[in-house]
């Protein structure tokens, strides 16, 4: 019998690694948005929106990357948070944690 088994998101072991989880987390969601923000103060607010609408793709294909690269395939299709995703990357990448027997 073949049961499907949901393996819950990592804890991370330190409040470093914490730390880079909501970074990358804030940067996954929000970082589009400041890199549109910093091109609009340093040049037009036209090209700020062509940055903007580059920014969603480029976000989404690093998104995409590291989901692909730290959630197991079984989970793949579980909606996931950029925190969750980030916290998934950085326990199988960054913050080795070993699993509880």
């Amino acid at each position: 019998m073949n049961t499907f088994h949901i393996d819950p998101i990592p804890t991370l072991p330190t409040r470093q690694c914490r730390l880079m989880a909501r970074g990358l987390g804030w940067l996954l969601s929000y970082g589009n948005y400041s890199v549109a923000l910093i091109v609009w103060w340093k040049s037009d607010w036209f090209i700020a929106i062509g940055a903007l609408l580059l920014g969603y793709i480029v976000f989404g294909i690093i998104r995409s990357k590291l989901r692909n690269d730290s959630i197991p395939p079984a989970q793949r299709e579980t909606p996931y948070n950029d925190y969750a995703i980030a916290t998934w990357y950085l326990s199988r990448n960054h913050c080795i944690t070993l699993p509880k027997e």
